[in-house]
């Protein structure tokens, strides 16, 4: 026993603070949910509250959501959390940005389940939550999950050509022309890119800002110094023949384990980075980018901002008809 008389062991109930406070469950009710127009005189008020602190009393957070109809909490429904390095950052993203607006954070990680990501949904609708973030792991399109119809939702890294849902994405082409810009500003005129096989906003995105950059420049556009290749390690190794007998100066990598394969290929080949050739990458994969050697300048994918982006626009702080496009910046280490 405490020295209130009450076992710590067990759940303190309301009924437990208004036998404490000599007053009835109902007042401790008002007390607790601070109901408009309720008679409580101001000694009733200080003795729940005095024993709502000395008990420990945790109001049930689930009851008063259903009773007020809303709810403090936001909800993200994501497809690759734990397998992804990205996502981490849109988790923190998204919590900062609901923690000063004061909400919590509801995470799913569904792995690409369609059961599990219906019961996801389905739980965070029953909590009543604000609205939902649903967050895929790289830039594409989707087809939106009917239950996400329920409540106020926002796409984040990912959206739907023929849906009217807001969506925040990074912008592709405008990265592209940065990794450009970054290799022209180095002094290389002669620059090959690597682009990946795979269709996606990113592969035509940062084709486009290539092309855009190139233009800026006065240069013309060369289609004998862009590539396509896989979009991994293997795939930069085995560009590393094509891009060396192109004579270019500088490469534009579609990703940082792209540029890993083609430091390793010049490696192979003796070739120094970047006095021989230059390299750029994409995405700030940090595990990566900041520990080869040397350490590769890339242009970051804007995770962060893209969970921060995602809600305010939930939140109506900002407004859109059609995605949200946020800026992927340059990141300047050593390998131009």
């Amino acid at each position: 026993m405490t020295t209130s008389g009450y076992d710590r062991a067990h759940a303190v109930t309301m009924r437990d603070v208004a036998k404490a406070a000599g007053v009835s469950v109902a007042t401790v009710s008002h007390v607790i949910n601070d109901k408009a127009g309720a008679r409580i005189g101001e000694d009733a008020r200080r003795r729940v509250h005095d024993a709502v602190e000395s008990l420990g009393y945790r109001p049930n957070a689930l009851a008063k959501t259903l009773s007020r109809g809303s709810s403090p909490f936001i909800g993200l429904v994501a497809d690759a959390i734990a397998t992804t390095p990205f996502a981490g950052q849109i988790i923190h993203g998204a919590q900062d940005e609901a923690w000063k607006h004061g909400y919590v954070l509801l995470v799913a990680n569904t792995e690409g389940n369609a059961s599990v990501e219906r019961d996801a949904i389905a739980m965070m609708l029953e909590h009543q939550v604000r609205g939902i973030l649903y967050s895929t792991w790289f830039h594409r399109e989707i087809e939106v999950p009917p239950t996400l119809r329920q409540t106020d939702t926002v796409l984040v890294d990912c959206f739907a050509a023929d849906e009217d849902i807001p969506a925040v994405v990074p912008d592709e082409e405008q990265g592209g022309r940065v990794a450009t810009e970054e290799l022209l500003a180095a002094g290389h005129q002669r620059i090959a890119f690597i682009n990946t096989t795979t269709p996606s906003p990113a592969q035509t995105g940062r084709l486009a800002g290539y092309r855009a950059a190139l233009a800026a420049a006065g240069l013309a556009y060369d289609e004998s110094l862009v590539f396509q290749f896989e979009p991994d390690q293997g795939g930069g190794y085995s560009a590393t023949a094509k891009v060396l007998a192109s004579h270019a100066t500088a490469v534009f990598c579609h990703n940082d384990r792209v540029a890993m394969g083609l430091y390793d290929g010049l490696r192979e080949r003796s070739l120094r980075i970047p006095e021989d050739i230059a390299v750029m990458g994409f995405d700030n994969q940090d595990v990566i980018a900041a520990h080869l050697r040397p350490p590769l300048s890339t242009v970051a994918l804007p995770h962060y901002e893209l969970g921060a982006a995602g809600v305010r626009l939930l939140l109506g702080l900002d407004t859109t008809r059609q995605a949200m496009r946020i800026s992927c910046p340059p990141i300047r280490r050593s390998s131009l």
